[in-house]
């Protein structure tokens, strides 16, 4: 049983095609076919099932995945022991959402980037659900969202930390004075809001639902920095992460507003697929995660 061939089967495991995994491991397809051929012959089982162009672990498939990571994570362990010097310079794709991106981000890229330098990182911005997927076909190596509470079966979650969702608007808006709101105050004014059915969004509808109340935006986009723009210049009230609107709020052009009836948390949530491997670059970049 050689390296390369568990190699080969995990990468296989992982994008669910041998076509794409011979593409990235440089192998014809037949190669790759050859490979996985021997090893079911030496462990005297079926490792895929093939249906049509799909393929899909078997039992047994299951089982050998598991054992199969921990030798190549031994062996990439024994690999760092004896080159702990060396410097990182891999890759690093990381998936997350407007609002981590445009006030979290900034200070962790820096962050890692100067302890890091050679590591090559590509960011994608999406909504939750699109950045879970994309991480299912391991487009992403690390996810890092704000959301309500996820958890399946094939995540790993690394981290997670409430944040408060409030109600904002321009310190010069004639609702920021107020000691005490409740929500039917708010019903009737301008609102900018984030995309329907995305995130902290999806869940106000929920909680308005659930009273039978509704708030219609004039306008909805999913730029965090531009809502923020757009009510510090007193366009509207709108509903975000708190953490996004510290800064304006102690520069005073932006004011949260004391709605005593509504209540909304989310989670910041990292996430790596089970059959993922942990790399250095990823441990890495976790560990800054964490800290900050």
């Amino acid at each position: 049983m050689e390296l390369r061939t568990l190699i080969t089967f995990l990468r296989i495991a992982e994008l669910q095609s041998f076509s794409k995994a011979a593409a990235e491991l440089n192998y014809s397809q037949a190669a790759v076919t050859i490979q996985i051929h021997e090893l079911e012959k030496e462990l005297n089982t079926r490792l895929f099932d093939r249906i049509g162009k799909r393929i899909a672990l078997t039992q047994q498939g299951e089982c050998f995945l598991q054992h199969a990571r921990r030798i190549i994570e031994e062996v990439n362990h024994a690999k760092q022991a004896v080159s702990e010097d060396s410097a990182l310079n891999g890759s690093l794709r990381i998936g997350t959402v407007e609002s981590l991106c445009a006030t979290r981000f900034p200070e962790l890229l820096t962050t890692f980037h100067q302890l890091y330098p050679q590591v090559s990182l590509c960011i994608k911005t999406a909504a939750p659900d699109q950045l879970l997927t994309m991480m299912d076909r391991n487009e992403l190596d690390l996810v890092y969202l704000l959301d309500s509470k996820r958890n399946h079966k094939n995540w790993i979650k690394v981290f997670e930390s409430p944040e408060e969702i409030v109600f904002a608007a321009s310190s010069q808006h004639r609702l920021a004075a107020s000691k005490q709101l409740k929500l039917n105050d708010l019903l009737d004014e301008n609102f900018i809001l984030t995309e329907n059915n995305v995130s902290y969004r999806h869940a106000l509808d929920q909680q308005l639902y659930a009273q039978q109340k509704t708030i219609d935006p004039y306008l909805e986009i999913g730029n965090t920095d531009f809502i923020i723009g757009l009510i510090a210049a007193d366009m509207g009230i709108s509903l975000l992460p708190k953490f996004t609107i510290e800064e304006a709020v102690a520069k005073q052009s932006i004011s949260i507003l004391p709605v005593s009836d509504f209540q909304l948390i989310s989670w910041r949530q990292i996430f790596y697929h089970k059959n993922k491997w942990l790399t250095r670059e990823m441990e890495a970049f976790l560990k800054i995660a964490l800290e900050l």
